[in-house]
């Protein structure tokens, strides 16, 4: 196990674009608040949803759409740098219009109709992501 400690720095809040793509939209906010590490939630619709999983026999994603407009019940997730660009990594609870929820890793594709993010910046060497030849997954380097 590693860990690091960071501290708390700036928390922006903002409203994400109608139409736009919602993993793009969460990096640009980041970038254009030089954000490095963040923890992030957000709430809201989409206008369309697309999620992944991961595989841990086969170490690959599969993807799925979501049919319909969805809530985000729920959207958790961190920014760091992949190869010196902002990279973000969310998982998503999506709910239908009966109800019925549906989860997994937030994949690109996702359409903005209405979305209220918070960023919390961690202070601190920046988290950056690097291949894990165990997981096969982008993992934080150096923990």
């Amino acid at each position: 196990m590693g860990a690091r400690e960071f501290t708390r720095g700036r928390c922006v809040v903002a409203r994400l674009p109608h139409g736009g793509d919602l993993l793009e939209e969460i990096a640009a906010v980041a970038d254009e608040h030089g954000m490095r590490a963040a923890d992030l939630r957000a709430i809201g619709a989409l206008q369309a949803a697309r999620l992944s999983y991961y595989d841990q026999t086969t170490h690959e994603y599969g993807e799925f759409a979501v049919d319909g407009a969805v809530e985000i019940v729920s959207l958790l997730g961190t920014v760091s740098l992949r190869e010196g660009a902002t990279m973000v990594h969310a998982h998503a609870t999506l709910a239908g219009h009966d109800g019925a929820c549906v989860g997994g890793h937030v994949a690109p594709g996702c359409v903005v109709f209405a979305c209220e993010l918070v960023l919390q910046e961690l202070v601190g060497e920046p988290l950056e992501r690097e291949f894990d030849e165990v997981t096969g997954l982008a993992l934080w380097r150096g923990l």
